[in-house]
């Protein structure tokens, strides 16, 4: 028998603890959890031996381990807890933490999940408008925030540069972060062949993640599938949207002729597809938000971590519809409303490596890791 000398790590198991795991202590590791899971592997299933290792402070092994992302917090464990350990939550919590060690900056991390910074950050997204107008000779703050100027300066020179600065450094730090995380799986595993090629792997977890056939497994909270494929889509068709507008907007960057039909062809795509989608996120975010609430009593209502990004997508939904309808109805509160929306947008953007936004890249990497190496 290998023997191994443990270097429990307190500090850990307090963050884990503060992140939404305060029922950590009362597993007693009967397995309950991994026998109800329907997700879980038959070899060495979770969650159980995740709660010990949270429990023992072993960060390193919940770090490195693909397990934490395969569970999709189904809550099945946690329903069926004979303690009210609440393994579902316990998990999460210990995804939210390695989220945190593998972001570049931390302290962002640490930020953006606090409550106490949430008006910090929000006012953040405002002050960078609002000073980007004033650099463009925008005018004043209060025109750029309620008249039409705000607007009329042009997306290609206000909106496109600011957010696409944003925009890259999500996807800078977000490929840092999940870079460091597959260096930690690979590390932990004894040098062995792949079990399925990199680009088949892919593909299947792309598959997976369309179908959610991993969701559609849970039982507590078996509704979470459709609603999260509503988000999941919506998002789909609002990067489409962006996509379109920004194609309609390569004349003007370059100078092109193009036909006026084809552009006007464009316009209405992206106004169809981005008003459809933008329908679809707010009824799949509400049904998140009512079950949620349905699943409380046997699954617990989730932490702040939770609902700051269920809020931000609620809100994102929101403030674009009633943006299009008060722009329609011609009146000047559209462009507050506007303002309103930009900040939220830049909040998904600028922020999204140490939210739960980042969950879709780290479970998916996740997924693929598992499948190269036979694990799934």
């Amino acid at each position: 028998m290998s023997e191994r000398i443990l270097n429990p790590d307190l500090g850990f198991v307090k963050d884990v603890i503060n992140a939404g795991g305060e029922s950590l202590k009362k597993c007693y590791q009967c397995a309950t959890c991994s026998v109800v899971c329907n997700v879980s592997p038959d070899d060495s299933p979770f969650p159980r031996k995740e709660m010990v290792q949270a429990q023992w402070g072993l960060k390193e092994d919940l770090f490195r381990n693909p397990d934490i992302w395969l569970c999709h917090q189904c809550s099945d464990c946690t329903a069926y807890c004979p303690r009210g350990a609440k393994p579902g939550e316990v998990l999460n919590a210990v995804r939210k933490v390695s989220i945190a060690e593998f972001s570049a900056p931390k302290f962002l991390a640490d930020i953006v999940n606090k409550p106490a910074a949430l008006i910090p950050l929000l006012a953040a997204p405002l002050v960078i408008l609002l000073v980007w107008s004033h650099l463009l000779n925008m005018g004043s703050a209060a025109a750029a925030v309620y008249g039409s100027s705000f607007i009329a300066s042009g997306q290609f020179k206000f909106i496109d540069p600011l957010f696409g600065a944003a925009a890259v450094f999500a996807v800078v730090m977000l490929a840092r972060g999940v870079s460091k995380y597959w260096n930690a799986m690979s590390a932990g595993l004894p040098v062995a062949g792949p079990k399925m090629e990199l680009g088949q792997a892919i593909g299947e977890t792309i598959r997976d993640i369309l179908g959610h056939e991993r969701f559609k497994k849970c039982e507590v909270t078996k509704a979470r599938s459709t609603a999260h494929m509503l988000v999941l889509y919506s998002f789909i068709g609002l990067l489409v949207t962006t996509l379109l507008a920004l194609t309609k907007m390569i004349p003007e960057y370059f100078a092109l002729n193009w036909s006026t039909a084809f552009v006007e062809g464009l316009v209405s795509a992206y106004k169809i597809i981005g008003a459809v989608s933008g329908v679809i996120l707010i009824i799949g975010i509400l049904l998140v938000m009512s079950n949620r609430a349905k699943n409380a009593p046997k699954a617990g209502m989730g932490s702040y971590y939770d609902w700051l990004f269920i809020s931000l997508v609620a809100g994102l939904g929101i403030t674009g519809l009633f943006t299009e309808l008060l722009r329609l109805a011609n009146t000047p509160i559209a462009y507050g409303m506007y303002v309103a929306h930009l900040m939220l947008v830049f909040f998904l953007f600028a922020y999204a490596p140490y939210s739960k936004m980042a969950h879709m890249f780290y479970r998916a990497t996740a997924m693929v890791f598992a499948r190269m190496t036979g694990r799934m």
